[in-house]
């Protein structure tokens, strides 16, 4: 296929590598001046657009979304696609997949799981809103860049989908590290907690495959000086997002709230931006009652 892809940073330049390396036709944009092997650089989103079967974009907002896809839809041929594989509001997903769609081209949103390893590494899980046929047309580029897309459903579902999934992520990694501190202050070793829960009823991702306490279980950024593999800041995003979805849609989400609210403390206040979401363990550590 003739691929156009734009935002190529930590994510998208990796995933339009792995494109390029599959033997696809690959022409690249990004604001910054960045070189990926075997993508040819075009001086503008339209320009990496005209003429694609398919134009991927990787981009840090919802706002972005719609001003380059008010950009690019103009330049592309009906009835090529746009896949978004940004992490953004349900609502602009849903408003760039009408606006495709009045111009005769297909529209995916379909966001990421799996981190800057995932995305090196081809392993990404991607999650996907638009129509049957739209997702047709994406699905052998999933399978180069990722193991696993699921068609979640309509415009908007792949979005809906990766917020809750997140949403759910930051409220047990916070319950994560309220336990281990907890237990360090009741006198429990770290590692005693670890067996028992890890195969109790507290068992959940974050505390089997991503522990926030250095030295126990699997190797997880706990083990690196909580550099990220998913940061603080991201995480502070999807769960705004997640609570913007919770207003418009109406919807009481108590712990996503809370835990919006932590992470904010986190990175604003006290020094998280840049480290890893489960830091907020050594937070918890130092934190009394009152």
């Amino acid at each position: 296929m003739k691929i156009g892809f734009i935002g190529l940073g930590n994510m998208g330049g990796p995933m339009a590598a792995n494109l390029a390396k599959a033997g696809h036709q690959v022409t690249g944009f990004d604001m910054a001046d960045v070189t990926i092997e075997g993508v040819a650089m075009a001086a503008s989103g339209a320009e990496a657009a005209k003429g694609a079967d398919v134009v991927i974009t990787m981009l840090p907002n919802g706002q972005i979304l719609r001003a380059v896809a008010n950009e690019v839809l103009p330049a592309m041929t009906a009835g090529a696609a746009l896949v978004d594989c940004s992490t953004v509001d349900v609502d602009s997903a849903r408003a760039v997949a009408e606006q495709a769609a009045t111009a005769d081209l297909l529209f995916v949103d379909a966001p990421v799981s799996g981190g800057v390893g995932g995305a090196s590494g081809g392993t990404l899980t991607f999650m996907a809103g638009g129509s049957a046929d739209a997702f047709a047309k994406a699905e052998p580029l999933f399978a180069i860049m990722g193991q696993k897309a699921v068609h979640c459903g309509d415009a908007g579902a792949g979005q809906a989908a990766k917020i809750c999934n997140n949403m759910i992520l930051g409220v047990t990694m916070v319950a994560t590290c309220e336990a281990f501190a907890l237990a360090d202050k009741l006198g429990l070793d770290r590692q005693k907690m670890f067996d028992v829960v890890s195969t109790s009823s507290g068992y959940s991702w974050t505390m089997n495959a991503y522990c926030p306490a250095p030295g126990v279980g699997p190797q997880s950024p706990a083990d690196n000086d909580y550099k990220p593999g998913f940061a603080a800041e991201l995480m502070l995003k999807d769960l705004r997002l997640s609570q913007q979805a919770a207003q418009s849609a109406d919807a009481d989400t108590p712990m996503g709230e809370l835990a919006q609210a932590l992470y904010t403390q986190f990175v604003e206040n006290e020094g998280g931006t840049g480290m890893d979401f489960s830091a907020m363990l050594p937070r918890f550590e130092k934190r009394s009652r009152s």
